[in-house]
């Protein structure tokens, strides 16, 4: 995986070197779990399963990134360095930096319309994102 692009985002401050905890790693990761969990809930409403999902997204981001020993303070640069954490394809990660547009709405200017599709894809995004951040511990 490419970690040099991770080092050069060290270098112009973007992200902080610090080494890996894994309780802190496992606690992400658990987190996440139970998050995409209850976005399955077809009960809630789309924007709660949203915010479910996208939480799970983050969590598993961090999560992923921590675990190479690095911190970021800007939540869509945890996305778009899962090319580089945990080999996410591209397509995937714009998804993923979407819903953080999206979330962004929603915080700072009330406005939420999430699609049925993108939720979907999401959830799928993000089931798999698991998969692959544990893969990170060896499970």
């Amino acid at each position: 995986m490419g970690l040099g692009n991770l080092d050069n985002l060290v270098k112009i401050g973007q992200l902080k070197l610090e080494p890996s905890d894994q309780s802190e790693f496992d606690g992400m990761v658990n987190s996440a779990r139970r998050r995409l969990k209850d976005a399955g809930v077809e009960q809630l409403s789309d924007d709660s399963r949203f915010s479910l999902a996208y939480g799970a997204a983050h969590a598993l981001s961090l999560a992923a990134m921590r675990w190479h020993g690095y911190r970021s303070e800007n939540r869509y640069l945890v996305f778009q360095c899962l090319e580089h954490t945990v080999g996410l394809e591209k397509a995937k990660w714009r998804v993923l930096d979407k819903c953080h547009k999206q979330r962004n709405l929603a915080e700072y200017e009330g406005h939420l319309e999430i699609s049925a599709q993108l939720l979907e894809e999401l959830i799928t995004i993000v089931g798999e994102l698991l998969k692959l951040v544990e893969g990170l511990d060896g499970r």
